[in-house]
């Protein structure tokens, strides 16, 4: 369950927030469902209270509920089989499925979109199944009151300047976050009632909202949805279900090539990405102009970032490039066989870069011999789902790396005159500045040519993304650092 609300007047920043993270339909199913379970157990636990007049507590549900009486709930629930995926052989059957199912046949749902995160821990819960770290603010842990996340952050976390790595670019910023879209997305939970409680105008713990001020036990605990597949597959520019790669392509076309948008292209006549179908869209919007809406991708954070947006655009293009080349090639293939070709090709560039010179350089080249190294062969007793902490804490190392600068630069590699640097909070949500602001060329050649920010214990984030994330046409700003840890604490971390 993840909603944020950290004042008490609403904030157009956090509604843009609940619209990026907005559940697809087969993720709202399996989040209703899994709420109206957690609902069953809390009202067992109350009725069993009352008869009894004693306090329910985790390992004494662990003896009254059994293994049939969980799956009975969970049936009623309709919670989604977790039995065994059935896996058919078909004359695609060479290609990776859009959810990732199948991938182990031995294990379907491994690592496939709207799974669970895996815990390598026990969840720490404050009722022991869900009510998270901070929950009841007179609780003590390890003695001490929790304090708010935002405190933290801006105690702890908050750096008003950042100095420069250069032995990196901003690129390997850039390309940590948008590979972590391609394996990783919690979207918002709804509310238990199946409607949307509105957090942006409560500061109470109501569930689902979290303001900011294996054995049965993991049957019983809260877990998180991850809505990507696991795996590193370019589904950030394919999308993770049927629905979605089916709008992403051109199937009219019969090219084997992904959709284009209708409306614009570069200066150089180059395509961008398609828009969304919902208008209006939340992203900001150049006042002196025309519509800019926001861009759909394979992933919903395609127009977070105008580095975002750009590697997106890219992926797109060489997409289509390759299409264009193995149709020429291969004349008597089919248009479904130019896709998958193609998206096999990418989605091995995606492996290709992160393993290759991405990873590398964050964990440093002898962790990633010791732990990784060369490529043995598929594993089928691994694994691979994305782990809990993984996604919720230690993969978001990467926001201390944020620049609150953006720099573009022309042709020279020198700040382009007519498109001069911009300040972090000046580009969020912005997909107009890519069309009308001379292309992505100005802001790759901008993540290319400058360095990445040092990361050290006293210059954190910067306050950019402590301050003014998210900003729109309100006073109201977010916060990273807290959001982080108000993540943290709402996903039961140890």
């Amino acid at each position: 369950m993840k909603t944020y609300s950290t004042w008490t007047k609403p904030s157009a920043s956090q509604h843009m927030l609940k619209f990026f993270r907005h559940a697809d339909p087969e993720t709202k199913h399996i989040s209703r469902a899994a709420e109206v379970f957690q609902k069953t157990l809390r009202v067992l636990k109350k009725k069993v209270k009352q008869r009894y007049n004693q306090e329910l507590t985790t390992p004494a549900q662990e003896q009254l509920l059994s293994w049939k009486h969980l799956k009975l709930i969970a049936e009623l629930s309709k919670c989604p089989p977790t039995s065994p995926a059935t896996c058919r052989y078909t004359h695609l059957y060479k290609y990776r499925l859009i959810s990732g199912l199948c991938n182990n046949r031995q294990n379907p749902r491994w690592g496939a979109a709207n799974t669970a995160l895996v815990r390598w821990l026990p969840a720490e819960y404050e009722d022991g199944e869900s009510e998270p770290k901070g929950w009841n603010p007179e609780r003590l842990h390890n003695g001490f009151q929790l304090p708010p996340a935002r405190t933290v952050s801006r105690e702890i976390m908050t750096s008003a300047s950042k100095w420069k790595d250069d032995s990196y670019s901003q690129l390997l910023v850039d390309w940590g976050q948008y590979i972590s879209h391609d394996i990783t997305l919690t979207p918002q939970s709804t509310s238990t009632d199946g409607s949307d409680v509105d957090c942006l105008k409560t500061c109470e713990n109501v569930h689902p909202c979290f303001p900011i001020k294996s054995g049965i036990r993991q049957a019983l605990q809260r877990q998180q949805l991850n809505a990507m597949t696991s795996f590193i597959d370019a589904s950030a520019v394919y999308g993770h279900n049927q629905k979605l790669e089916s709008f992403l392509r051109d199937l009219p076309g019969r090219n084997g090539k992904l959709a284009v948008n209708a409306r614009f292209k570069d200066p150089k006549g180059r395509p961008y990405l398609p828009f969304v179908t919902k208008l209006p869209s939340a992203c900001h919007q150049d006042l002196q102009g025309e519509r800019v809406e926001c861009f759909s991708a394979g992933d919903n954070r395609v127009s977070e970032g105008l580095p975002l947006t750009s590697l997106h655009t890219l992926w797109l293009r060489e997409h289509n490039r390759i299409a264009e080349a193995l149709k020429h090639i291969n004349g008597h293939w089919s248009p479904e066989m130019i896709y998958q070709e193609t998206r096999k090709i990418i989605g091995a560039l995606h492996q290709i870069i992160t393993l290759r010179d991405y990873a590398p350089k964050i964990i440093g080249p002898e962790s990633f011999k010791h732990y990784i190294g060369p490529y043995r062969g598929y594993d089928p007793s691994v694994d691979p789902s994305i782990a809990n902490v993984f996604a919720a804490a230690a993969f978001r190392f990467g926001h201390a790396t944020i620049s609150p600068i953006l720099c573009r630069l022309n042709e020279s590699f020198q700040e382009d005159e007519r498109f001069p640097h911009l300040r972090l909070h000046n580009t969020l949500f912005s997909p107009w500045r890519i069309v009308k602001e001379g292309g992505i060329e100005p802001v790759l050649r901008g993540v290319i040519g400058s360095a990445a920010s040092a990361v050290s214990t006293d210059m954190l984030l910067a306050d950019e993304v402590t301050e003014r994330l998210v900003v729109l046409d309100t006073l109201k700003q977010m916060d990273l650092a807290a959001l982080n840890l108000q993540r943290g604490r709402d996903h039961g971390l140890p």
